[in-house]
């Protein structure tokens, strides 16, 4: 994820209910970058194009073939690229009209989109055409893409973008070499691999928190989770994330020494949950410390835990304590893993990873 500069990964269904927050994390990373309002309007308005397409022709159902959307910011500006599941039968076709459309001046593709509305060659499923199109027309430029085989039946149709500060497309081949998806591919047989669904990577916000949270609970309702069980999981990333905001020293230090990530994945028929953040070396003893006592604890001994150090609150205090990491183990049902790497003399990594299964509430 560092060396292809990515900040975000969704591996999933994309429906019309997820596609508002996976736009809005974009939206919300955007806002602390020298975007202007009319860049950000034109990524926006390709990036949502993308996600309706998707939702509307992609073959999600099939876990082999889930849909990923990656976000990566260079130095030409943001890159998203999309993957998604299609029939063999359709890439021709695809190919064709994508081929069409890319040798196309601004004014053509503004006249094909016309022409394309006056007809009645497409339907409510063919109509895939247009849609790309409109990709086209909204950055002004190319659309980079390839279809990778993935059996007889099924291919997987990447599609990317780099959008400048300007909002305008910069198209590869019209560099030093044609669009490759390699990279993208290794991303997302990692993912499936791994059974990975969520990686944000990445300055942590509120709104970027509620994002990656909505996303989550999204994941959750897919996978056909006890209500529970789901309820358990989302309570506990919360806890998570607000405990890389508790402790990473900012944005600055993370971009040059350890970005935080969020992490989710299945695992055995269990979630998996982990977050990485930047920690200040003179804190990393003590946080070892309450660690090591929570995971010494039985669920027992964890709620009487939880009661001392919420009588220990005061309203002049900023911080909870211990609390947030005894409702984690407490929620989980297992114990905290976890990692320092140590970074620099100022600075260590800190890996925090939870496993969430069926359990008996108490």
């Amino acid at each position: 994820m560092i060396n292809e500069h990515i900040m975000f990964v969704y591996r999933g269904e994309i429906t019309e209910k997820n596609s508002l927050p996976l736009l809005t994390l974009l939206e919300n990373e955007m806002k602390n970058d020298s975007y202007g309002l009319a860049g950000r309007k034109r990524l926006f308005m390709y990036v949502l194009e993308n996600l309706q397409n998707i939702a509307k022709h992609g073959e999600h159902k099939r876990r082999e073939g889930m849909s990923v959307v990656a976000y990566s910011k260079t130095d030409d500006g943001y890159t998203i690229t999309t993957g998604n599941l299609i029939a063999v039968g359709q890439v021709a076709n695809l190919r064709d009209r994508l081929a069409r459309v890319n040798t196309l001046e601004a004014e053509e593709i503004k006249g094909l989109y016309r022409q394309i509305l006056n007809t009645t060659e497409f339907n409510n499923k063919g109509g895939a055409g247009l849609g790309l199109i409109e990709m086209a027309q909204k950055t002004g430029n190319k659309l980079d893409f390839d279809f990778i085989p993935v059996n007889n039946d099924f291919s997987y149709f990447v599609l990317s973008k780099t959008v400048d500060s300007s909002g305008m497309g910069i198209h590869s081949a019209e560099g030093s070499k044609p669009f490759v998806p390699d990279s993208f591919m290794e991303l997302v047989n990692l993912m499936s691999s791994n059974r990975i669904h969520i990686v944000w990577s990445g300055h942590i916000s509120a709104d970027i928190e509620d994002e990656v949270l909505s996303l989550t609970e999204s994941t959750l309702s897919e996978e056909d989770i006890e209500s529970s069980t789901r309820r358990r999981v989302f309570s506990i990333m919360v806890e998570l994330l607000e405990n890389i905001s508790k402790y990473n020293p900012g944005r600055e230090h993370g971009e040059k020494f350890g970005i935080p990530v969020a992490m989710v994945r299945m695992e055995d028929e269990k979630f998996n949950l982990s977050t990485g953040n930047l920690i200040l070396n003179q804190s990393v003893n003590d946080l070892r410390e309450k660690l090591d006592t929570i995971n010494s604890y039985d669920y027992a001994e964890l709620k009487d835990l939880f009661l001392s150090s919420l009588k220990e609150q005061t309203t002049e205090s900023d911080s909870t304590g211990n609390m947030g990491l005894i409702t984690v183990s407490r929620k989980s049902g297992s114990k905290l893993n976890y990692r320092f790497q140590q970074v620099n003399d100022m600075f260590s990594y800190f890996i925090l990873s939870v496993s969430v299964e069926e359990i008996q509430a108490g």
